[in-house]
């Protein structure tokens, strides 16, 4: 099994504990803060199992149907996933906004303090995990996964010192107010997530930086006169390149394809831990002109 699907199995399976714990305290305490968590919570597990099998699906090989595979599964389930976040965050905003207006009283708050320590302490190490397999994989989904379980840790933290401060001064606004806090950072965190994947699928380039690289490389080979179209997208975790590629007419297809494979495999070497593509045309003269 791939360390990107692991990874979605481990936080499928902290999300649906943290479910249990916090909704059965939430329901008990009467504290929207704590209900907003488990929602958070719920939908993070709903989140988790579709990630999986989002990436069970875009690790499939080209067939007759996805001559290119199903690599944009991917950024499509970061699309989703940002989705979610918004529309959760306007629900926990509604509910603020009532228990704002009419206030209800908080019970077993010792009970809901362990409850958030035990969700802070749990959330921590599965961001550290997570954002170690993104910077290992690069993973799009990986990523949108490990900044949604960060925005938790910030909540579950926050929702934390809110407990306490209703608990030692019996200011039962401050859990409201809270609440309203969550909602708008989790609005905030939600439209990076949905935007690179939007990008992703729209067929956006590679970074700026990258394509410098690329274009290093290419200009490196002394026998490539020059060379136009570079065009550059991701898919997944997928980088596709490709570039036509000017020599002398006087240069052998045989000398000129080796020529080709060695760029191609120095663009290879550059993105070794992405599924890189490269399609170089060869020609006699520029025209791009």
């Amino acid at each position: 099994m791939r360390l990107e699907k692991k990874a979605t199995v481990v936080s499928t399976s902290v999300a649906g504990l943290l479910v249990l714990i916090k909704m059965s305290v939430g329901i008990l305490s009467g504290s929207v803060a704590v209900l907003a968590s488990a929602i958070d919570s719920f939908l993070d597990l709903t989140v988790s199992l579709f990630n999986y099998f989002a990436l069970n699906s875009a690790e499939k090989d080209p067939d007759d149907q996805f001559h290119y595979g199903r690599g944009k599964i991917e950024p499509l389930a970061a699309v989703i996933e940002g989705g979610v976040i918004f529309l959760s965050a306007l629900f926990i905003l509604y509910e603020s906004l009532i228990k704002f207006v009419y206030p209800r009283e908080m019970n077993h708050m010792l009970e809901s303090i362990y409850v958030m320590i035990a969700s802070f302490i749990i959330t921590a190490f599965l961001v550290v995990f997570l954002n170690f397999v993104a910077k290992k994989t690069n993973n799009m989904v990986i990523k949108a996964d490990a900044l949604h379980y960060k925005t938790d840790l910030y909540s579950n933290g926050a929702v934390l010192l809110a407990l306490f401060l209703v608990k030692y001064t019996a200011w039962g606004w401050i859990d409201a107010l809270l609440g309203i806090a969550i909602a708008i950072y989790m609005i905030y965190s939600a439209f990076p997530i949905m935007k690179d994947g939007i990008l992703m699928l729209l067929d956006v380039a590679l970074s700026e930086e990258d394509v410098e690289m690329i274009k290093k490389v290419i200009e490196s080979e002394p026998l490539v006169s020059s060379y136009h179209f570079l065009q550059t997208r991701e898919s997944g975790s997928d980088i596709f390149i490709s570039v036509h590629t000017v020599f002398n007419l006087e240069i052998s297809l045989y000398d000129a394809h080796n020529i080709a494979d060695k760029i191609e495999a120095k663009l290879k070497e550059l993105f070794k831990d992405r599924t890189t593509h490269v399609l170089i045309h060869m020609d006699p003269y520029d025209d791009s002109i």
